[in-house]
């Protein structure tokens, strides 16, 4: 404004002018005051909520302002933490100010029931309990337990639910069921996550053959547990026989009382030449608990003859020498043995004379074939026992697999037609053979698929003969015939596991108890090894380096096992048999010092578990024992990890702590056997 015109405006109105200007300024400079502190509030009241929520675990929410609004968005897992989310909120600032936009998971299917089945079989009938998919054929399954048990009440506590069966039920059942079909005294639990088999086996044999049968059906995928025990058979005469001739020293048939018993008898074996793998079984039925010390001192008399055979069948003991032992050395080992063998014992000793080559002696032949034909030869006493001796053939070989061409004699020598018929039963324990009855022997050769059978023919014949019968044994094992040979032995598992660990390492990353995942070629080539291992007893080992502390790596270890583990059962491997041990840095291989030390001492190692007897040396147990029972570092190997022994928990003991089940006190000489005269 032109300065002459201010000059005629009013004072008063220049101070109103004036004064309005500054109210102006104020009010703004307010305003802006008011909006930084909007903001601030803003700020903090969200940072609280933030960090209130933060507090109790909410991460879930999110918190954003708006003026003097909060705003809550995300999506809570049910509606109990939404609730619980926005009440929190309005404890912090004014509940006014909270604005709910939180969402709320959607409430999932109610999942399946868990479904199983639990067989019970035994002698008293079928027990069937469990929780079955409604689609299950359940009068099929009792139709199907009625024809296992037809004589006893099928108790039934199955329910079922309409719900889809889940993945892998199909297969589980029908595993389980066709267990339950093949053991008659067994527990079998039926679920998606495993199938667990636990029986009773009438023997060792059918122990072996029962668990190669399931494993074979086990579906690939299924976990499966099985454990079938198999008690200490009853041997019905206790047989033995040690033989010492041209082809070198054997047991032509071994049986024992007790662990220790068997390890004794062994050692006296080896002591006289034994060599390779031996199979002696523990069983029930010994005469004495002197019988390991009767029998061992039999076997160092045999040594000492040189040519000779001792045969015990129950407490009557055989011995025979050839005819090439001097018979004053014959005297002075018979006359020593006969002061020390225990009482019960009875003893019967020959020498045999020398052939007497310009007769012909008086023969029946039995010539068993591989394809089942037996043809039988020679001489009988007369039309009756040639209709018998036909009869019994047909019977053990077949009606159609018998050829007859004997002739009659009656000049025959007493007993003819028990050592005939004996030689019979023997030869029909073998897949192919002969044997020749004369008048002072019987002689049996051949071939068995049956690690047992070569036992079974010295029972048989000891037993039918009678005491001081002369009778000679060379049967030999063919693991071709042998329908459980497939199956590989114990060593053969371990030494196969470490073939895998030797190609390459089980590995973790730094600290992890997580197997790499390279690491899962290992583990599969570990399973299909461990497949056709069921039951063997072995250990996982977990070592580490010294590095961090002792008790650390020990944890460590253990986890690191115990994952392991978890992977093979998680492949379906029986992994009853296994058991995961960790040693932490205890048990080095090579120097912490140095990164490659390191990384050796880093490892999982499989070890085969062997049962070892309480007391090795039984010299130190048995007050009796001679120095000639010592232990020898060759037993293990000359027995072999297949040795027929019993397990002595099915008894209630354990190992060699349980005593012999004979009279433990002494008794009277068996009565005589009558006479075998035909």
């Amino acid at each position: 404004m032109p300065r002459r015109l201010l000059a005629h405006v009013p004072k008063a109105m220049s101070r109103r002018l004036l004064a309005t200007g500054v109210f102006a300024g104020a009010g703004l400079a307010a305003g802006i005051a008011a909006w930084a502190s909007a903001l601030a509030i803003e700020s903090r009241s969200a940072q609280a909520v933030r960090s209130g929520l933060m507090g109790v675990g909410i991460t879930w929410a999110t918190v954003e302002a708006n003026g003097l609004q909060l705003h809550l968005s995300g999506t809570a897992p049910n509606e109990a933490a939404r609730f619980r989310a926005v009440n929190l909120a309005g404890s912090i600032v004014d509940a006014s100010r909270v604005r709910d936009h939180l969402e709320v998971t959607p409430v999932s299917a109610i999942e399946a029931p868990h479904f199983s089945l639990e067989v019970l079989r035994n002698d008293d009938g079928i027990q069937l309990i469990g929780l079955l998919p409604a689609s299950s054929d359940v009068d099929a399954l009792l139709n199907e337990a009625k024809a296992l048990d037809a004589q006893n009440d099928i108790s039934e506590m199955i329910e079922t639910a309409d719900y889809p069966a889940p993945a892998g039920w199909d297969a589980a059942f029908a595993f389980g069921i066709e267990a339950v079909r093949r053991l008659p005294r067994s527990k079998v639990s039926i679920s998606v996550e495993t199938v667990e088999v636990t029986a009773i086996a009438d023997s060792l044999a059918e122990q072996r053959k029962l668990e190669s049968d399931l494993a074979n059906l086990r579906p690939a995928s299924l976990p499966v547990r099985i454990s079938i025990s198999a008690p200490r058979p009853v041997l019905t005469p206790f047989t033995l026989r040690f033989v010492l001739d041209g082809e070198g020293a054997r047991f032509d048939a071994c049986a024992a009382d007790t662990e220790r018993a068997r390890d004794r008898i062994l050692a006296a074996g080896l002591e006289a030449g034994v060599t390779g793998r031996v199979t002696c079984t523990v069983g029930l039925g010994v005469p004495s608990p002197s019988w390991a010390e009767a029998v061992s001192m039999t076997i160092a008399a045999v040594r000492e003859l040189g040519d000779a055979s001792v045969t015990f069948s129950d407490a009557d003991v055989t011995l025979t020498a050839a005819s090439s032992v001097p018979q004053a050395e014959f005297d002075r080992v018979l006359g020593e043995l006969q002061t020390d063998l225990p009482d019960v014992f009875s003893l019967t000793a020959t020498l045999e004379k020398k052939a007497d080559v310009a007769a012909g002696p008086a023969e029946f032949t039995a010539v068993l074939q591989s394809e089942g034909r037996v043809e039988l030869r020679g001489r009988v006493t007369d039309e009756l026992l040639r209709d018998t001796v036909e009869s019994v053939a047909q019977a053990q070989f077949g009606v159609g697999n018998v050829y007859m061409a004997t002739r009659l004699d009656e000049e025959l020598p007493d007993g003819w037609p028990i050592r005939v018929l004996a030689g019979l039963e023997a030869l029909s324990e073998l897949a192919q053979g002969r044997v020749v009855v004369r008048a002072d022997s019987v002689a049996i050769e051949g071939v068995t698929g049956s690690q047992g059978a070569r036992d079974r023919v010295a029972q048989i014949l000891s037993d039918k003969l009678g005491q001081g019968q002369t009778f000679r044994i060379n049967v030999r094992y063919d693991e071709a015939l042998d329908p459980l040979a497939a199956l590989p032995t114990p060593e053969e598992c371990a030494a196969s596991v470490k073939a895998v660990l030797d190609r390459r390492k089980i590995t973790f990353p730094p600290g992890s108890a997580e197997i790499d995942g390279p690491t899962s070629q290992i583990m599969e080539a570990l399973a299909k090894v461990l497949e056709d291992c069921p039951g063997v007893r072995m250990e996982i080992a977990g070592h580490t380096d010294s590095q961090g502390s002792e008790g650390g790596n020990l944890g460590l270890s253990q986890a690191r096992d115990e994952a392991v583990l978890l992977a093979l059962q998680g492949r379906g491997i029986d992994v009853t048999g296994l058991t995961a041990k960790g040693y932490g840095e205890a048990v080095p291989i090579a120097d912490n010092g140095s990164e490659e030390g390191r990384e050796a001492n880093r490892r999982i190692e499989f070890t085969l578990l062997q049962p070892v007897a309480d007391n090795p040396d039984p010299t130190q147990s048995d007050p009796a024992a001679g120095p000639d029972t010592a232990p020898d570092p060759a037993l293990e190997a000359a027995e072999g990890p297949a040795a027929d022994v019993a397990v002595d928990d099915q008894l209630g003991g354990e190992d060699d702590d349980d005593p012999s089940l004979a009279p433990q006190e002494k008794t009277r000489r068996p009565l005589a056997r009558p006479a075998r005269d035909g």
